[in-house]
């Protein structure tokens, strides 16, 4: 059954001890430990995976160097490495139901998202970067001397991926496939919470025809693992997607090596909304904004500014609607917002509510845990009425939060989207095209959405400014932090 098959009954997954992927190989830990992964929606253990350390890491990263050095990936003509990578994104599609089983008790995501989502995205993204494969080279220089001039795009090395828990199928796609389309060699340190369907995708990529080394992944602790790739000096570049906490300290690391990073960070996007907004439009943006994958997103929308005219408007408005949003297990076709990641992350959204009473706020949805069958979930909740130095509005909560801010110009609006440390996302509803281009121009973020939310596609870069970090995921951009320019002059005299 493939992924266009939205009819499939998806149900939670047996799946058995999962080992260490080095070298083309399943191998258990060097030291024989493992640990528990557990199913959000239900609290209960799912299986145990291998916990590895540096020593681990370090066999990864030489299996990684061997399959660089001796060209069996990194030479292949770009159209047989796409070539590949197509077969990779027809797996994906052929393995649908599998991978959205996987993902959906890993993470908690809701299957009927899932699918339309991760893995849908997944496969085009494979997709996107063999055709790229295709055409990513250099190209000729005029100059004034006596000589041919022209560039080169060359892979890096060793490409050391970091991967957050919130969305792991797509954020180590986002890393994986532009390196391997450039020619690179990849060693990923998934998530520890939820590194499931990076092993599945293990699998994928051999049956592919990856060759061995090229892609390794190693689980377990970011404080061991994970600072044993960032210190590693057999890695040529690092690509991380996490906290901006975690994130200033792992380019800190790396700069000790001059290792290259990108840095895909915390967010914390406003969503404005204008007086002459198609406010029923906006209202199912807003939604989807705050609440998709459980408000663990970091391009959501978790800060709503309205013009003061529909300031009450909206808020009964949502009031209404959003207690209706459903809210349960993932594997139930219905559900819309699932469970949490895991407890912590519930305990996180709690005080961030108890903060904002403390500070005045006024909630109109939610704002309390929802008891199911043990589960870490959290209704979504709306907050209205706080003041822009509330923790609650400036902080980056991570779950199902929404705050409501009131403005009076265009002018204003803009300052408060603006007032946080975050710029990854923003976004804005109008009915007029020139606000919409001059609002756009004004925001400081990576994108900005207008008239939708997470409106996101492979050939559209995305990444950060201020404190949400640097470079560039998605598109032709992605392509080029993956490799390096030479240039070769050659002498006609």
């Amino acid at each position: 059954m493939t992924v266009t098959d939205d009819t499939a009954v998806i149900t939670r997954p047996q799946i058995g001890p999962r080992q260490l992927f080095i070298d083309g190989q399943w191998r258990e830990a060097g030291a024989g430990e493992r640990f528990e992964i557990v199913d959000p929606s239900t609290g209960k253990p799912v299986t145990t995976v291998a916990e590895a350390d540096a020593d681990d890491l370090d066999s990864a990263v030489r299996a990684a160097r061997a399959a660089f050095d001796d060209g069996r990936w990194s030479g292949l003509p770009g159209r047989e490495r796409a070539r590949i990578l197509l077969r990779v994104a027809a797996l994906v599609r052929e393995r649908a139901d599998e991978i959205v089983a996987v993902e959906s008790v890993d993470v908690g995501k809701p299957v009927s998202l899932c699918r339309p989502v991760d893995v849908m995205t997944t496969a085009e993204q494979y997709e996107y970067c063999a055709a790229l494969a295709q055409t990513a080279g250099g190209s000729n220089r005029e100059t004034p001397l006596d000589a041919h001039a022209y560039t080169r795009r060359e892979p890096l090395g060793v490409v050391g991926a970091i991967t957050p828990f919130n969305f792991p199928l797509i954020l180590s796609t986002s890393k994986i496939a532009p390196a391997l389309a450039a020619g690179n060699t990849v060693v990923h340190k998934p998530a520890e919470d939820t590194p499931l369907s990076a092993l599945l995708m293990a699998e994928i990529l051999t049956e592919a025809g990856v060759p061995a080394g090229v892609v390794n992944v190693v689980t377990g602790k970011g404080s061991t693992v994970g600072e044993a790739l960032l210190q590693h000096r057999g890695i040529d570049k690092i690509a991380f997607t996490g906290s901006t906490a975690v994130g200033r300290h792992a380019a800190s690391v790396a700069g000790e090596n001059l290792t290259p990073v990108t840095m895909e960070l915390g967010g914390n996007a406003a969503h404005i909304v204008f007086e002459d907004a198609d406010v029923d439009k906006a209202i199912g943006a807003i939604i989807k904004g705050f609440v998709f994958n459980t408000g663990q997103f970091c391009m959501g929308g978790p800060r709503l500014l309205v013009a003061r005219p529909l300031y009450e408007t909206v808020l009964g408005i949502l009031g209404q609607a959003v207690p209706g949003v459903p809210v349960g297990d993932p594997f139930d076709p219905a559900t819309v917002v699932g469970p949490m990641a895991g407890d912590k992350h519930v305990r996180k959204v709690e005080e961030y509510v108890q903060i904002a009473r403390a500070d005045g706020g006024r909630i109109v949805a939610g704002g309390e845990r929802l008891d199911l069958g043990g589960g870490y979930y959290y209704k979504p909740t709306v907050i209205a009425d706080l003041p822009n130095t509330s923790r609650v509005v400036q902080e980056e909560i991570f779950g199902p939060v929404l705050t409501v801010q009131p403005f009076d110009t265009e002018d204003e609006a803009i300052a408060l989207a603006n007032s946080t440390e975050y710029g990854l996302a923003s976004g804005l509803q109008t009915s007029n095209v020139a606000r919409a281009h001059r609002v756009a121009a004004r925001l400081q973020a990576g994108i900005v959405w207008v008239n939708d939310w997470a409106m996101l596609d492979p050939a559209v870069p995305f990444g950060g400014v201020k404190n949400s970090g640097f470079g560039r995921e998605y598109g032709p951009e992605a392509l080029e932090s993956y490799s390096k320019v030479k240039s070769v002059v050659i002498s006609l005299a």
